[in-house]
C-alpha cells in the first residue's frame, strides 16, 4: 500500500517531530539525563542557597517541557490508537468466525459499549462454565453450544439413570 503523507506541511513537520521526540525520549539515555539535570540541579542548591529563583528554574523548566511533551505524546499515541485499531479491524474482517459488530467498535457510545460489554461478560461466564476458553466465538454461538451442551449432558444422566430412580 502506498504511503500517503500528511497533506498539510505544518502537519508532516509536527508527525515526524513527535515520532523523533516520543522515540527520543523514551530511551534510558533520555532518563539518565534527565536524572542528571534534576541531581546537578539539587547540588547548586547550597552554591544559590536555596534562592526562589533556584527554585523557579526547575518548576518552569519541568512545566514547559510538560506542557509541550503532553502534545507530542498525544499525536504519537493517536496515531499508534488508530494504527492498531485498523489493523485489528482487519483481522476481524477477514475472520469468517468473528463478529463483524466489532469493527469500529471505538467509534460506539459509552452506553452502546456497556451494552455490548454485557454481552461479552456473558460470553465469558458460559466460557467458565464449560472450563474450556475455545469452546465459542460469538454470543450467539456459546448461547446455542451451551444449550446443546446443556440438553446433552441432561439426555446422558437420564439415560445412565438406573431404571425407577
Amino acid at each position: 500500500m502506498k504511503k500517503k503523507k500528511n497533506s498539510h506541511p505544518i502537519g508532516q513537520y509536527f508527525d515526524k517531530v513527535s515520532n523523533r521526540v516520543t522515540k527520543a525520549t523514551g530511551t534510558p539515555a533520555a532518563f539518565l539525563t534527565a536524572l542528571a539535570i534534576i541531581i546537578v540541579w539539587a547540588l547548586t542548591g547550597p552554591l544559590f542557597k536555596f534562592s526562589d529563583t533556584w527554585q523557579l528554574v526547575i518548576n518552569t523548566g519541568t512545566t514547559v517541557i510538560t506542557f509541550l511533551m503532553v502534545f507530542v505524546i498525544q499525536q504519537s499515541q493517536n496515531k499508534d490508537t488508530t494504527a492498531i485499531q485498523i489493523k485489528l479491524n482487519e483481522l476481524i474482517a477477514c475472520n469468517e468466525k468473528a463478529s463483524n459488530r466489532l469493527i469500529d467498535v471505538e467509534d460506539l457510545s459509552d452506553a452502546e459499549l456497556a451494552v455490548l460489554k454485557k454481552f461479552y461478560v456473558k460470553l465469558a461466564e458460559l466460557s467458565k462454565k464449560e472450563e474450556d476458553i475455545k469452546a465459542s466465538h460469538s454470543l450467539e454461538e456459546a448461547m446455542e453450544v451451551h444449550k446443546i451442551k446443556k440438553v446433552r449432558k441432561t439426555s446422558v444422566k437420564k439415560t445412565n439413570e438406573p431404571p425407577g430412580a
